[in-house]
C-alpha cells in the first residue's frame, strides 16, 4: 500500500487535513529486504518474530523509512503483522523511535496460529494488560519505563450477551465459582465478524462504565469490500456491516474522544494503575476500575 498511487493519494489527503495517521504494518513474508525462511513463505505467512533478529531489523528500517519518504512525516505508531510481538521485536522499535503499539490482543494465545510450521506459532498474550502501559522491553506484558506506549487492542473476556441477563444475579452476588465463570466466558473483541454488532455496542458501554482508557476498534481495509474476505461475501453483508459500524461509532462519539495512536500517547499522562484480575472481582461482586485518560 506504501507504494501504490491511489492509497498515496488517500493516505497524504488524510494527514494533510488532519483525520488520521499513518502507522507502520508490515507482513513479513512480503516486506523487503526478501529473504526465504520457509519453502513457501506465502503459503505458511511466517511472523516477523520467526525471522533472525538482524532480518528483522533491516525490515522494520526499511518500512519505516519507505512511510516517512513517501509521506513525509514522522511514522510514530506500529501495529505487528498476525498480531505477534516479542521483546526483540519491541527492542527494535524503541530504537527506531516508535512511541505507541497496539500489537496486543488481551486474553488471546496465538500460539496454536502456525506461522513458519517448524515455529512455536504466535504470541501467546493471555495474562498481558489490558490498559495502556509503557513496555518494559526486557518483558512485554509488563508494565515498565521505556518510550514505547502499549495501547492494547479491545477484548473483553465475557459471558456471551444471551447470557448475561440469566446470571448477573449470580455475577453480583459471587455465587459463581472462579472455575467456571473462566470456562463460559468468551473472547469478545470491538471487531465486526456480522454476527456482533449489538454485543460491539455493548462493549464499548461496558468499557466506558469501568472507566477505560481508550476502546479501540479494527476491521481489514479488505473486508469493506464486498467478497474481499469470506466473513462479508456479498453487498448485504456490506450493508449490515456499515449498520453495525454506524451503531458502534454512535456510541463511542458519545462516550468517549476520538485520537489517533500518537494523539492518544502524547494526552497519555495519568501512571495506570495495577487492575484486578475482571473474573475475579466480578466473581466476588466487586467491580473493575481502570484509571486513566479516556480517548
Amino acid at each position: 500500500m506504501a507504494v501504490s498511487p491511489a492509497f498515496v493519494e488517500f493516505g497524504r489527503d488524510v494527514l494533510a487535513r488532519g483525520q488520521g495517521e499513518i502507522g507502520m504494518h508490515l507482513h513479513a513474508w512480503d516486506s523487503p529486504p526478501s529473504v526465504p525462511l520457509t519453502e513457501n513463505d506465502h503459503k505458511y505467512k511466517p511472523y516477523l518474530i520467526e525471522y533472525p533478529v538482524e532480518v528483522m531489523r533491516a525490515k522494520i528500517d526499511y518500512m519505516t523509512k519507505l512511510l516517512q519518504d513517501v509521506f513525509d512525516t514522522p511514522i510514530t505508531s506500529h501495529r505487528a503483522g498476525r498480531w505477534a510481538m516479542n521483546e526483540t521485536y519491541a527492542g527494535i522499535l524503541i530504537d527506531q523511535g516508535y512511541l505507541a503499539d497496539c500489537s496486543v490482543t488481551p486474553h488471546v494465545d496465538w500460539r496454536g496460529t502456525a506461522g513458519n510450521p517448524a515455529g512455536k506459532g504466535g504470541t501467546n498474550y493471555q495474562g498481558y494488560p489490558g490498559v495502556p502501559y509503557f513496555v518494559d522491553p526486557a518483558d512485554l506484558g509488563r508494565p515498565g519505563q521505556s518510550q514505547l506506549l502499549e495501547v492494547p487492542m479491545t477484548v473483553s473476556k465475557r459471558l456471551p450477551l444471551a447470557l448475561r441477563d440469566v446470571f448477573d444475579g449470580y455475577l453480583q452476588q459471587g455465587g459463581l465459582p472462579v472455575r467456571l465463570l473462566n470456562r463460559m466466558m468468551k473472547n469478545h473483541w470491538l471487531r465486526p465478524n456480522g454476527r456482533n454488532g449489538a454485543d460491539m455496542v455493548s462493549l464499548v458501554r461496558s468499557e466506558a462504565a469501568v472507566g477505560a482508557a481508550h476502546v479501540e476498534f479494527m476491521l481489514h481495509s479488505s473486508e469493506f469490500m464486498p467478497g474481499g474476505s469470506p466473513t462479508f461475501r456479498d453487498a448485504e453483508a456490506i450493508e449490515r456491516l456499515y449498520a453495525d459500524i454506524d451503531a458502534v461509532f454512535a456510541e463511542g462519539a458519545a462516550l468517549f474522544e476520538g485520537a489517533t495512536l500518537a494523539e492518544f500517547r502524547s494526552s497519555f499522562a495519568t501512571a495506570v494503575q495495577p487492575v484486578p484480575d475482571p473474573i475475579e472481582a466480578m466473581a466476588s461482586g466487586g467491580n473493575v476500575v481502570i484509571d486513566g485518560l479516556r480517548s
